[in-house]
């Protein structure tokens, strides 16, 4: 695994760490979370669609000197994803454990009894709220979210689908793999140079590149967070992005913001010069949408919550 991810995955045992797997171009080839259940055994969480590629990608690099078994779990587990300002006072309902953030910080695991089920409790979350991931016996899925649910009525808990967690993690500017992260853009573009291990022993899969990558001078594509001045339009995806009248880029993903009141989107700037703060803070930036141009603001960072302080209360 330490040759596989970019990040460093030998931490004690109950510590999450959300990592990338690269190609030798520095390309992200899968993003996932890394639990790690004992001194031998990892629990490796990815993208809901992509789990037979990821397997695919892990098993196609074990080779006769590593002693290495890969399980699909993935039917074996429900996950019940229980996020919000109050979360921690609804699964204190419903389990013994204490959730304090002294006992239970963020990006740990922990097993946790919730009415008849022991269940794999992950403090993550990819709405950028404080919030547990549960994964669940699939069993006993349906037991914990009756037990839960019922719990959480007291509280105001609500059911979200997928077009609220899009919403939220868009919100906070996670990157969204197929759409954001794909393998012909590398950590460092995709402003995820922060996960990476630059000195862990042996290296990783795609070090060479992204060290010449980092080492060549400012980045000539970056991915670039997004704000229309103009509440009415809506973004989704693929629409220009003009940068002083040239064409620059497209946007890879993008929603009406609801906590922000008007449309916002990632999308990968292409600049010869390199994609500087100077070039972002200092140049006029529009999107095309249906034929038409809207100015925007531009953003390295997070419009909403940027240093991620709600899901570490």
């Amino acid at each position: 695994l330490q040759w596989l991810c970019a990040g460093n995955v030998d931490v004690p045992v109950g510590k999450l760490v959300y990592t990338h797997m690269l190609n030798e171009k520095g390309g992200i080839e899968t993003d996932v979370t890394v639990n790690r259940l004992s001194q031998t055994e990892f629990l490796i969480i990815s993208s809901a669609t992509v789990h037979p590629r990821d397997k695919a990608w892990i098993s196609k690099h074990i080779t006769g000197e590593w002693n290495v078994t890969v399980t699909d779990m993935t039917s074996g587990y429900a996950v019940l994803s229980l996020q919000g300002p109050r979360s921690r006072e609804i699964l204190s309902q419903v389990t013994d454990t204490d959730l304090a953030n002294s006992a239970f910080p963020f990006a740990t695991s922990q097993e946790i009894d919730i009415g008849y089920a022991r269940v794999i409790a992950n403090r993550l979350t990819y709405v950028g709220e404080l919030g547990w991931e549960l994964h669940i016996p699939t069993e006993m899925a349906q037991h914990v979210f009756d037990v839960v649910w019922e719990a959480g009525q007291a509280y105001g808990l609500k059911a979200a689908g997928y077009h609220a967690l899009e919403h939220l993690r868009s919100e906070r500017a996670y990157r969204e793999y197929q759409l954001d992260l794909t393998p012909v853009d590398t950590l460092l573009e995709a402003g995820l140079g922060f996960t990476v291990d630059w000195n862990k022993e042996g290296g990783f899969i795609g070090k060479d590149a992204l060290t010449s990558q980092k080492n060549s001078g400012p980045l000539k594509k970056r991915l670039v967070s997004f704000k229309l001045r103009d509440p009415k339009p809506v973004l989704f995806h693929e629409e220009l992005i003009r940068c002083d009248g040239r064409i620059v880029g497209y946007i890879s993903s993008g929603v009406k913001s609801f906590t922000i009141g008007t449309s916002i989107g990632m999308g990968y700037v292409n600049h010869p010069a390199g994609v500087t703060k100077d070039l972002i803070e200092n140049s006029r930036w529009e999107i095309e949408i249906a034929g038409k141009l809207y100015e925007c603001d531009a953003s390295l960072r997070a419009f909403f919550d940027p240093n991620g302080d709600r899901a570490k209360q």
